[in-house]
């Protein structure tokens, strides 16, 4: 392998928690690509570190989906097929609805200011075209809308299949037109959350979605071609 740079450590944060972040980056940033092995020796000696925190990191991977550990056979990078892709947004979509309709309940004024003060930041990154930036924000952005809803299971149940496609992100946002068309899709959720409309909350996070695992799918094609 070679391609990880050893940790520093960070004595306010776990260990393991250190090697999963370095991991999960690598695996999203496709320096560990899909299908590949992961070798817990290989990994500890890159990362200058034992293998017992990179044991239990592959442990928290493979909750999240990253990783795939198989009987005898070893642990792999986890692919992501079209019909996972479905799977996936069958539920996020549902889940993303309820969170967008509850946030039109009860959100707080300065969380709504928060919320637009996001949307310009996106418009700002969109303009400059620093991807790095607008998925790090998009990122911050749904973060804010799903503690909005004020619904702690929730928020933990839709974290996690967030993670399941964090690392195909980039991909999905840098396909042709999504950037403005993902902001658009942002507006339409806010000015509806703004207006406590719930039914209108519901159908702009629906449609959201619904452009978010087309344009994915479409990536997706684009990139094994």
């Amino acid at each position: 392998m070679g391609r990880l740079e050893p940790i520093t450590i960070n004595s306010y944060q776990p260990l393991r928690e250190t090697v999963c972040e370095v991991l999960r980056d690598a695996i999203r940033r496709g320096v560990l690509e899909p299908g590949e092995r992961l070798m817990e020796v290989q990994l500890a000696e890159e990362l200058g570190i034992s293998r017992t925190p990179v044991r239990e990191a592959i442990r928290k991977l493979e909750q999240e989906g990253y990783v795939i550990m198989m009987p005898r056979r070893g642990t792999y990078v986890s692919s992501m097929s079209v019909h996972d892709v479905k799977e996936i947004f069958e539920i996020r979509s549902a889940l993303e609805s309820l969170s967008t309709s509850l946030a039109a309940m009860r959100i707080e004024p300065d969380e709504l200011d928060r919320l637009r003060a996001l949307l310009g930041e996106i418009e700002g990154h969109i303009q400059r075209r620093d991807i790095d930036k607008i998925v790090e924000t998009d990122i911050e952005f749904h973060g804010l809308l799903y503690r909005v809803s004020r619904n702690e299971r929730l928020v933990a149940i839709i974290g996690n299949l967030k993670e399941q496609l964090a690392r195909f992100r980039t991909l999905s946002m840098s396909y042709p037109g999504r950037l403005q068309e993902t902001l658009q899709e942002h507006r339409a959720m806010v000015e509806a959350i703004a207006a406590g409309d719930v039914d209108a909350a519901r159908d702009a996070a629906e449609r959201h979605m619904e452009q978010a695992e087309e344009t994915l799918l479409k990536a997706m094609r684009h990139h094994s071609d």
